[in-house]
């Protein structure tokens, strides 16, 4: 199996917290082909891909709010980015669901674009921001408030609580604050009140996330393919197959099934790179 089977392989049973890497990686390597000056050494985004405070180009693009967040102005950008991504949505995603998740990080990059543009427009600054870092620390703060004294085991560092990780993230955001970059620091701590807030609402039976969810579940079902099967027509001597080879049929189903099964487990169990090159084949095989 080739590496490009293998990356359709991950992307597929990974989950949404993998597929949001995907996407943020994909995007990425679009900037630089579009996007990026070779001279300049610097991105320059579109004002109907990256987030900026003049009135005009937010007006006639507001899905801005959330495109911002799929691109980085850098390689260490992107990179610093995805590993805190990567760690926060594993806290997360061991208390919550992946529809959470992904509700998290839409509308708290939405509510984090919100006040930059907000802030900027009485600052009477014009500028632009783009990146994930608002919608991640959304995630990090949520896992932190629901499980603050979370144990951690840090290499170098040793055992620390869930709380003291965050607390020096936002820390270091504050001390930044007039250094540069003010707007992304804005929306960093933006986000991170966001997941305060989606924490408590949900500890009081409101899920934000569900607005996310509707509207995702319905573009979905509206670009679904239909199930139905044709009408076929039956003949009164049809003779119905023989219980033996139904039977015959259902087991080998379910050897199939529980292959699939085991070899899940040990994903969960060892991760994907456990697996062997013939488990690896036939998950591929089995997920066409």
């Amino acid at each position: 199996m080739n590496i490009l089977e293998d990356l359709k392989l991950q992307y597929k049973l990974g989950g949404i917290a993998h597929r949001l890497i995907y996407w943020n990686v994909g995007f990425f390597l679009i900037s630089l082909v579009f996007f990026y000056n070779f001279q300049g050494g610097s991105f320059n985004f579109p004002s109907w891909l990256a987030l900026k405070t003049d009135p005009n180009p937010f007006i006639y693009s507001p899905w801005t709010l959330l495109t911002y967040a799929f691109f980085h102005d850098g390689l260490l950008h992107l990179f610093f980015n995805m590993i805190i991504l990567n760690f926060s949505s594993r806290l997360f995603l061991t208390f919550f669901t992946q529809k959470q998740f992904l509700g998290l990080y839409f509308l708290s990059a939405v509510f984090a674009g919100i006040v930059f543009i907000t802030s900027y427009y009485f600052l009477n600054i014009s500028s632009g921001i783009v990146g994930a870092s608002a919608a991640i620390m959304a995630i990090l703060v949520a896992a932190t408030t629901y499980q603050p004294l979370m144990n951690l085991r840090l290499m170098f560092i040793g055992n620390v609580k869930l709380w003291h990780v965050t607390a020096v993230i936002l820390i270091l955001d504050l001390m930044q604050f007039r250094l540069g970059n003010t707007g992304g620091h804005i929306s960093h701590l933006a986000g991170a009140f966001f997941g305060f807030v989606f924490i408590q609402l949900l500890k009081n039976g409101t899920d934000l996330s569900k607005m996310v969810t509707a509207v995702v579940d319905f573009f979905t079902n509206l670009f679904k393919k239909s199930n139905k099967t044709p009408f076929k027509k039956v003949h009164k001597n049809y003779q119905p197959p023989v219980k033996e080879r139904a039977t015959l049929k259902i087991i080998t189903k379910d050897k199939a099934q529980q292959q699939i099964d085991e070899i899940l487990d040990k994903i969960s169990q060892s991760g994907y790179d456990s697996l062997s090159k013939e488990e690896k084949e036939f998950l591929f095989k089995t997920g066409k």
